[in-house]
């Protein structure tokens, strides 16, 4: 009953490439929506590569998000399913002018990228290729990321479109596809149109192991503090100056060391300061802080306050203001709600021959927040690895049992409404 792929040819590999050389970087300093208009140049092409395909009711809006539909092809009533990747890539490393490259047939060795010998694909260091002997992999050439994150969920939520069309014999109800911006700096759902999305369920196709549905992310609040110091000629200073730079500098030293990202790990929470600009007079610090439970993240913000306050207290003539934002919350919160959203995922994943793992990611992602505005949403693999670095890397094959896993996911929820 299953459908069968052995003789489809897949147009994954080659729309990831056409994806990734189109530079698509987010900027946490802009206000606009997208936040940088390159993110058009993508997005753009996917809605001519939607209509192309045969998409209907494909939408390009105001704030740069695409929409578009696939039909139902059956008389049942049937659950309408949103498909959801983001088109940014990281701020963190260069996506300007990407050089894909195909290592055919990996063998296990290190992989040197060819335009800058020191960037290494370590074995050693990334234990996930021992298991794509065999393989095809994908990397840049040392001199920018890779943008697997997230164009390789794109380009596989874009195949399976492709094969649900080309096989109308395959039973599905109503998919909805939407790609987003602006993910990698946490605005990828702030200006989604719910109504105009209609979906009951959805999947964010931006996982990274092959077999991998993560059904519980952080919950993730940002932290910004405003410290004003006192400041004064530093001829005639002592006594008198009170810097804030140096006031905020205690404040980060002042973070336990095993509340921080390198120190962490599974579970475990952290503080996390993400940049810091300042004079003597004014300083202002960013941090993130991440839990698995809102009453950790609580304690965490509760922390950081007290070391704040304790900091200041040693400077009488300087404040400081302590501003907390929400960002997301974890999406088990909402998916325990709805248990058969990830259940049909891991027998989806079944289907294509591949054993699922459920698992926990220490991030968030659209989903996150898509699932507490109403569209319940766990995260399936996309096959990225390395991510927001220059050794990113991406398996063809494990592309290839992303676009198996969404089909199958079309007929799961269309044989069992």
């Amino acid at each position: 009953m299953k459908p069968i792929f052995d003789n489809y040819r897949y147009s994954v590999t080659e729309r990831f490439i056409r994806y990734a050389k189109i530079d698509t970087q987010s900027d946490a300093t802009s206000s606009t929506c997208p936040s940088t208009t390159k993110q058009l140049d993508l997005a753009r092409l996917l809605v001519k590569e939607l209509l192309e395909l045969g998409m209907q009711e494909v939408i390009l809006d105001e704030n740069g998000y695409v929409y578009a539909t696939l039909p139902a092809n059956t008389s049942k009533q049937v659950p309408v399913i949103c498909f959801c990747s983001h088109m940014d890539t990281s701020p963190d490393c260069s996506g300007k002018d990407v050089n894909p490259i195909i290592h055919y047939n990996y063998q296990g060795q290190d992989i040197v990228l060819p335009a800058d010998n020191s960037q290494v694909i370590k074995l050693t260091e990334h234990p996930a290729l021992s298991q794509q002997i065999g393989n095809d992999i994908i990397t840049a050439d040392g001199t920018t990321l890779l943008g697997a994150d997230n164009k390789a969920g794109i380009a596989e939520i874009m195949d399976a479109m492709q094969y649900l069309i080309l096989h109308p014999e395959i039973k599905h109800g109503k998919i909805r596809v939407l790609f987003t911006p602006d993910e990698e700096i946490g605005r990828g759902v702030d200006k989604v149109n719910m109504k105009l999305l209609a979906a009951d369920y959805g999947y964010t196709i931006d996982g990274e192991t092959l077999g991998h549905i993560e059904n519980e992310t952080f919950s993730a609040d940002s932290v910004k503090i405003t410290l004003f110091g006192v400041p004064t000629h530093p001829g005639f200073a002592k006594g008198k100056m009170q810097h804030s730079m140096k006031i905020a500098a205690e404040i980060i030293t002042r973070i336990p060391v095993d509340k921080t990202p390198e120190k962490t790990e599974k579970k475990e929470p952290f503080i996390h300061p993400t940049s810091i600009q300042g004079t003597l007079d004014k300083t202002e610090i960013n941090f993130i802080i991440r839990a698995f439970d809102t009453t950790t993240l609580h304690v965490l913000e509760n922390e950081l306050k007290q070391i704040t306050e304790d900091v200041i207290k040693k400077y009488p003539h300087a404040t400081y203001t302590f501003t907390v934002t929400e960002q997301y919350r974890n999406m088990k919160e909402v998916l325990d709600t709805c248990p058969q959203v990830v259940e049909y995922a891991i027998e989806a994943i079944k289907r294509t021959g591949v054993t699922p793992v459920l698992s926990s990611i220490r991030g968030g992602t659209d989903g996150s927040r898509l699932s507490f505005m109403g569209l319940p949403c766990p995260n399936i693999f996309a096959g990225e690895h390395a991510f927001h670095s220059k050794q990113e890397w991406v398996s063809i094959q494990d592309m290839q049992k992303a676009v198996q896993t969404i089909v199958h996911l079309c007929k799961i929820w269309e044989e069992k409404s």
